[in-house]
């Protein structure tokens, strides 16, 4: 059963709602559509699922562009209603011919709608009931198909697919297969070879294509030493596990651990480089040049040569003064076409630029263009008004209000850097750490990497060069306590700042996804970041989906913590293959709050939005 279905301006102002449905939705379902669906530009998506405390919903919804209004239904989504697309094309359709941008008020639509709902609830069951009509003849012919030996049904296309050979239908009598044998009338000569090609494996007694029984033989037989071989050593005892043992030499004492961690009082009497390099760049203005703009124009101008070629000069012209009626989607399709390509060269995952072009196409679709504008540039208009909305940050991203709220509540800002390994978590904490020392905010880093050799040491190095106190307890310990013992010490020491710096791991590797989880679930940090590289493509959909799904599956929490911001690394070294940056934001909904763009400490700054739009469109 239908739950509800509303009628809403792009504004926001509801102008609809059925009464006679007046259900109470569990939860805001419409809320989280606008939030999560129409104004991160997904859009083009066939449907929205929604899960609330004791229910489940799906919503579908459509756009008259024209006017600027949203339809959308919401029903229990294990109903599979079948009527509701054809519901909202007749609701689109006769709500645009009563509507009125004074009136505020459609109590006359009530009426409509009931007719329009059984309309569509009669189509559905029309379309039930032929289907469940055509079922038995279906079933009827793959029955058959499977029974035949001969292999051979007139008119039947699927099984005329399955023969390697060659088909046969009632107008192909007469002709020669590709073995050069003629399918005449005497269907019963190539009964074995048509039963070998349906029946997959089963062996049959034609000499044609056959397989050698023999050879199997062979082969089994040549195969059972080394089975046996392998049957004698896989004896294992599952109780037992094996551990890899440290070697023991004669007359030496046994060794329990290795941990070649430094001691830390024998690094107080070295020589402390210099930490001061400079003003950090996060607290710079970037300025955009306006070359972008000239090279945008003549890129414009290049794509409308093609189309001018086509259309002829008089009709392009009037068009372009007079104006299009309506945008249709084969009329957006060649601009979005160039337009996809051109994000994918910028390094934009494929999926994403896909979703992104669709949202586009289902926003201006049936849209009126209007006078001396052309197609390709309404697209381009379009997108980049959809690249703003999607990398401006939804919420505050200034680290420093939400220092100084935490200090207020006599408590550690803390956060936590994760990612995949090799791209830069401790060098970039080093850089925050040092951004926050130029705004006069105490700083306590903890080393939390207790996997890969040496991560203790170059955090310490980092620590000693930048004067800052480092909490650390070696290798092979739990990272969740370390952290959590840190972030004591920095509640006792009076640090405003905790940075965790944590252990590189694939997405894709379960035990140190579940030690990571543990530690964000544990010492329940402020801000979680991603560090990822801005060099990845497609990768990086991969790496952020996955991220945040292990730390919602592995949690023990019933509202587990995701990736709350990303801080893009290498981004001096891409050129303009900006790409990654949208398709981060775009997976995950976290906005980027730092890029790293280079090597020394200063190379911090935040991301311009703008300038990386007009990258992606140049």
């Amino acid at each position: 059963m239908l739950e509800q279905l509303l009628i809403f301006t792009r504004g926001g102002l509801i102008l609809w709602t059925c009464k006679e449905l007046g259900n109470a939705l569990k939860g805001s379902p419409i809320d989280t559509l606008i939030r999560s669906c129409l104004l991160e530009e997904r859009s083009g998506a066939a449907s929205y699922n929604y899960d609330a405390p004791g229910a489940s919903y799906t919503l579908k919804w459509t756009f008259h562009n024209e006017l600027g209004l949203v339809f959308v239904a919401v029903y229990q989504r294990i109903l599979h209603l079948l009527y509701v697309d054809d519901l909202l094309a007749l609701v689109r359709r006769e709500f645009s011919e009563i509507y009125d941008p004074k009136r505020t008020a459609y109590n006359d639509f009530d009426e409509i709608f009931r007719q329009l709902r059984m309309e569509a609830e009669a189509r559905a069951e029309e379309l039930k009931k032929s289907k469940q009509m055509v079922k038995p003849v279906n079933n009827g012919k793959k029955q058959g198909q499977q029974a035949q030996k001969v292999g051979f049904d007139k008119g039947n296309k699927k099984q005329g697919n399955l023969a390697a050979d060659g088909g046969d239908d009632d107008k192909g009598k007469g002709r020669k297969l590709g073995n050069g044998h003629s399918n005449g009338n005497n269907f019963e000569s190539e009964e074995p070879r048509m039963t070998a090609v349906v029946n997959g494996k089963e062996n049959t007694s034609s000499n044609v294509s056959a397989f050698d029984v023999t050879k199997l033989q062979k082969r089994t037989k040549s195969g059972k030493k080394t089975d046996t071989v392998v049957n004698k050593g896989s004896k294992v005892d599952p109780k037992k596990k094996v551990t890899k043992k440290n070697r023991v030499w004669d007359d030496a004492p046994t060794e329990t651990k290795l941990d070649f961690t430094d001691p830390v009082d024998g690094n107080e009497n070295q020589e402390v480089v210099a930490a001061s390099q400079g003003e950090s760049m996060m607290d710079m203005e970037e300025i955009i040049g306006s070359d972008s703009e000239s090279e945008e124009d003549d890129d414009l101008q290049k794509d409308s040569k093609p189309e001018a070629k086509k259309k002829g000069w008089f009709s392009s012209m009037f068009q372009s003064i007079a104006g299009k009626a309506n945008l249709e989607k084969e009329d957006l399709e060649p601009a979005l076409k160039a337009l996809k390509d051109r994000l994918m060269t910028k390094n934009v995952a494929e999926e994403i630029a896909e979703k992104l072009c669709e949202s586009v196409a289902a926003s201006l679709e049936g849209k009126k263009l209007a006078s001396f504008t052309r197609v390709s540039s309404t697209v381009q208009a379009a997108m980049e008004e959809a690249l703003v909305r999607i990398l401006t940050p939804r919420r505050s991203i200034d680290i420093l209000r939400d220092v100084h709220a935490a200090k207020e509540q006599r408590k550690p800002y803390v956060v936590v850097f994760v990612g995949v390994n090799g791209v830069g978590k401790s060098t970039n904490l080093a850089k925050v750490a040092y951004w926050l020392l130029q705004h006069n905010v105490s700083v306590m880093m903890a080393a939390c990497d207790t996997f890969r050799s040496g991560a203790v040491e170059q955090l310490r190095t980092h620590a000693r060069r930048l004067q800052i106190p480092i909490f650390e307890k070696g290798y092979e310990k739990d990272p969740a306590i370390v952290a959590k013992e840190a972030i004591q010490e920095a509640t006792r020491n009076g640090s405003d700042v905790v940075l965790v710096d944590t252990a590189g791991r694939m997405q894709d590797n379960e035990p140190l996804m579940r030690a990571l989880s543990k530690l964000i679930y544990l010492n329940n940090p402020d801000l979680v970041l991603f560090v990822g590289e801005a060099l990845v493509g497609n990768d990086a959909v991969d790496q952020l989906s996955k991220f945040n799904q292990k730390l919602a599956d592995l949690s023990t929490s019933s509202n587990p913590r995701l990736i709350d911001g990303i801080l893009l690394t290498k981004f001096d070294t891409i050129d303009d293959k900006v790409g990654a940056a949208l398709s981060m934001v775009y997976i995950s909904g976290a906005p980027v709050m730092f890029v790293g763009c280079g090597q020394s400490y200063t190379d911090l700054k935040k991301l311009n939005v703008k300038s990386i739009v007009k990258t992606l469109l140049k």
